[in-house]
């Protein structure tokens, strides 16, 4: 676990509180799902919270992000409301892309985030311009891009990693490596270990963290985002993680062993920050508690302004269309 030291305890929990947040309004989305109360399709984010978390602490709502088709956990922590990522599973007017984007389309231009591209990879090169934008503006925003390991065999990682070098880009870019691209392990598709080695050969900056440790991810990506914004061009973070679900809601996970599933959940980023609180003092167990009960709260409230908000009109299928 990182160091608690340097960040107050109010910032540790509400890092504990978002993480929370991701993973119950996930698992409350499932059995929605499941219940045939929410259509569609699902990528689900359980394990990976202290990515998402981790890095967008460190953002306001004029730094950009890109996301993914498992975009539900950097939503919640870049700061689109509850109430409207649930109402846009729910395909409703009030959900944040009206209803129109649906789970692998979560975004909103208010807190900076950009909806979500189901595109693997689909992120990387748009990125890639905002970060050309932020620079032309002398703006000292950032971009950030999140993608899964198997972006990294994507054309389209490699021209935007290669550009944003050239161009000395205001960009971070998150590799949430899970080690499975759907089904495919990441070692079957790339003969290099990990995905960092691959940013040198374009002459840029890469770390590896532990994608299951909110604190060391908040680390790195703070140290990041200075020089980051200084103008000396991009960053890599691979953030090793997992997630404990499968790929999708019909992924019966069966080329992953339950004891490596075991392994990693042992690595529960939520429960070692909760952990690391009560053992260090500054919270009890009574106050996580509080904090969970809250969550529930926001869900439930959610839940019912999503069911009780109206849908989308046959009008508005002609509005926010351009050619």
């Amino acid at each position: 676990m990182g160091e608690l030291e340097g960040l107050e305890t109010e910032r540790l929990l509400a890092l504990y509180r978002c993480m929370l947040l991701i993973r119950m309004f996930e698992d409350r989305v499932y059995y929605l799902f499941l219940q045939g109360e929410i259509a569609g399709t699902l990528h689900q984010y359980q394990g990976q919270e202290a990515v998402a978390v981790g890095v967008c602490d460190h953002l306001s709502h004029t730094d950009w992000i890109t996301s993914t088709h498992r975009p539900h956990g950097h939503a919640l922590a870049k700061g689109v409301s509850t109430r409207a990522a649930m109402a846009e599973l729910y395909a409703k007017a009030t959900g944040c892309c009206g209803g129109k984007g649906g789970s692998m389309h979560l975004g909103d231009p208010a807190v900076g985030m950009l909806p979500a591209i189901a595109i693997v990879g689909g992120g990387n090169s748009i990125a890639a311009g905002m970060g050309l934008a932020f620079k032309l503006r002398k703006s000292q925003q950032a971009a950030v891009c999140f993608f899964g390991d198997g972006a990294t065999n994507e054309g389209a990682f490699h021209e935007s990693l290669n550009f944003a070098a050239v161009r000395r880009l205001p960009i971070l870019y998150v590799c949430e490596n899970n080690l499975y691209g759907a089904s495919t392990p990441y070692t079957m598709t790339s003969a290099l270990a990990d995905v960092a080695e691959r940013a040198a050969a374009y002459g840029v900056t890469a770390q590896i963290v532990d994608g299951m440790d909110v604190l060391a991810v908040h680390a790195a990506t703070g140290k990041a985002l200075e020089p980051i914004r200084a103008g000396e061009g991009p960053i890599l973070l691979e953030c090793k993680t997992y997630r404990f679900t499968g790929h999708s809601r019909s992924d019966a996970r069966g080329y992953r062993t339950r004891e490596e599933e075991a392994e990693w959940k042992s690595r529960d980023p939520i429960a070692r920050l909760g952990d690391a609180l009560v053992a260090a003092g500054q919270v009890d167990t009574a106050a996580l508690e509080r904090i969970t009960a809250a969550v529930e709260g926001e869900l439930e409230d959610a839940v019912e302004f999503a069911r009780n908000s109206p849908d989308p009109s046959p009008e508005q299928a002609l509005e926010d269309v351009y050619a």
